[in-house]
C-alpha cells in the first residue's frame, strides 16, 4: 500500500496547527501591536490590510492553478514558502521596523499571508486526496485537520500573555516558537504532499459556474463576515468596552479551546444528522449569543467568557463543516481540488479585507483612539454595535443562504 493510501492524519493535525498559529491569531494581534507599540494609525492599517486583499484577488486562484501544476515538486515548493512564512513571521513581530513602522509591516505582513494562502490551499486540496483512502471521508480528514488547527490557534492566542511572565521580549519569543514549530511541521509532513488519482488540472470556470459549488462559496462568504468583524474587534472590545484587558489572553483562550473540542462533536453530528442541520444549529447558537454581547458593559467577564464558550463552539463548526461541504462537492466536480481551495480561501480572506476596510474608519469616525485608556460614549456603543449587532444579523443572512444551499452529502 503506498503513502497515499495511508495518509497520516496526526501529520495533517500538526501542519493544521502550524498554518492556523499564523491565521487568524495574527489579524487579531498585529493591528493593536502595530497601532500600540509605533503608533499606526487604524486607518492606515485598514488600508494595508485592503490591499492586501485586493492582491489576494489575484493570487490566490493563480496559487491554485499553479499548485495543480507543480507534480512532483510540490514537496520543494511547499517547504520553501514554510521557510518563507516563518521569515515573515519574525520580520512582523520579532524585529523592530527597521523603516516606516507602516511599510515594515505592509512589506511583512504581505510575505506571511502570500505564504499562508499558497500553503492553505495545497494543504486543503490534499485532504481531497486523502479522504478518498479513509472510512470516514472528508469528515474524518476534518476532524483531525480542524482540531489541529483550532489547538494550533489556542496557543497562538495565548502564548504572547504567558510570554510576558517570563520574558520582556514576548514577541521574539513567540515567532522563534513558531519556526521551531513550523519546521517540525513542515518536516512531519514531508511524505504526505502527494498527487491525487485524477491528475488532469481542474477548470477554474466549470467551478464558478458549478451551482452547488458556486452557493457554497457565496455561503462561505456571508457566513465568515461576522467572525472577521469580530476576531478584528476582539482585543478592543474587552480592552475598552469590559475594561479587561487582563483577561484578554485567557478569554482568547477559553474562545479558542471551545472551537477546538467542538470540532469533532460537529463532525460527528454532521455524519449523524447531515450537515444542514449541524450547520443550522451552530448558526442558531451564534446569533444567540451575539445578542448577548450588545447588553455587555464594564467588568461583565464572567458573562463574556460564557459568550466566547459558545461562540467558540459555533465557530468550530463553521471551521470544520464548511470546508468539508466543500470539498466533498470539489471531489465530484475537480478532484485535485487546488483551484476550489484558491476560491475558497479568497472568499474567506475577503471577508478580512471587508472587515478591516469598513471597521477600522468607522471607528475612527467615531472617536476611537487605541492608544487612549478611556473612549467617548459614542465611541463605546460604536465599537459594540459593529462587534455584536452587525454580526447578528449577518448570521441570519447565512441561515437563509444555507437553506437555499444544496448539500453533497443529502445527494448520495
Amino acid at each position: 500500500m503506498s503513502t497515499a493510501q495511508r495518509p497520516s492524519l496526526p501529520s495533517f493535525a500538526l501542519f493544521g496547527g502550524f498554518l492556523a498559529a499564523a491565521g487568524l491569531p495574527i489579524y487579531i494581534f498585529a493591528p493593536t501591536f502595530y497601532a500600540e507599540n509605533y503608533g499606526v494609525g487604524l486607518t492606515a492599517i485598514a488600508a494595508v490590510l485592503f490591499w492586501l486583499r485586493l492582491l489576494d484577488a489575484v493570487q490566490d486562484p493563480l496559487f491554485g492553478w499553479i499548485s495543480e501544476r507543480l507534480g512532483r515538486e510540490r514537496g520543494f515548493w511547499i517547504g520553501f514558502a514554510g521557510f518563507i512564512l516563518v521569515g515573515a513571521m519574525i520580520l512582523l513581530f520579532a524585529i523592530p521596523p527597521r523603516t516606516a513602522p507602516l511599510l515594515w509591516f505592509a512589506l511583512s505582513i504581505t510575505g506571511l499571508f502570500s505564504t499562508f494562502s499558497f500553503l492553505t490551499i495545497n494543504f486543503y486540496a490534499q485532504g481531497i486526496t486523502a479522504a478518498a483512502s479513509l472510512p470516514g471521508g472528508h469528515m474524518q480528514v476534518a476532524a483531525w485537520r480542524e482540531t489541529g488547527a483550532l489547538i494550533g490557534v489556542c496557543l497562538a492566542a495565548v502564548a504572547p500573555g504567558l510570554l510576558v511572565l517570563w520574558t520582556q521580549v514576548p514577541m521574539l519569543s513567540f515567532a522563534l516558537g513558531f519556526a521551531a514549530i513550523g519546521l517540525l511541521s513542515l518536516w512531519v509532513m514531508r511524505r504526505q504532499w502527494v498527487g491525487p488519482t485524477q491528475r488532469v488540472p481542474s477548470n477554474f470556470k466549470l467551478i464558478w459556474q458549478d451551482l452547488p459549488a458556486r452557493r457554497l462559496l457565496v455561503l462561505a462568504f456571508v457566513n465568515a463576515l461576522p467572525v472577521a468583524m469580530s476576531s478584528s474587534l476582539f482585543l478592543f472590545f474587552v480592552t475598552h468596552r469590559l475594561q479587561a484587558t487582563a483577561w484578554a489572553g485567557a478569554l482568547l483562550l477559553v474562545f479558542f479551546l471551545s472551537a477546538a473540542a467542538s470540532a469533532p462533536i460537529w463532525a460527528a453530528l454532521a455524519r449523524r444528522y447531515g450537515t444542514r442541520r449541524a450547520l443550522l444549529w451552530s448558526m442558531s447558537l451564534a446569533i444567540a449569543i451575539f445578542a448577548v454581547v450588545g447588553f455587555l458593559d464594564t467588568g461583565d467577564v464572567g458573562l463574556f467568557a460564557l459568550v466566547c464558550v459558545i461562540s467558540g463552539a459555533s465557530i468550530g463548526a463553521d471551521l470544520t463543516l464548511m470546508p468539508a461541504a466543500f470539498a466533498q462537492r470539489l471531489a465530484v466536480i475537480a478532484p485535485n481540488g487546488a483551484q476550489g481551495f484558491g476560491l475558497w480561501s479568497l472568499m474567506n480572506k475577503l471577508t478580512l479585507a471587508l472587515a478591516a476596510i469598513a471597521l477600522f474608519p468607522l471607528l475612527e469616525m467615531a472617536g476611537f483612539d487605541a492608544t487612549a485608556s478611556n473612549q467617548t460614549g459614542q465611541a463605546l456603543f460604536t465599537l459594540t454595535f459593529l462587534y455584536a449587532a452587525c454580526p447578528l444579523f449577518l448570521k441570519l443572512v447565512a441561515i437563509l443562504l444555507l437553506i437555499k444551499t444544496p448539500l453533497q452529502d443529502e445527494q448520495i
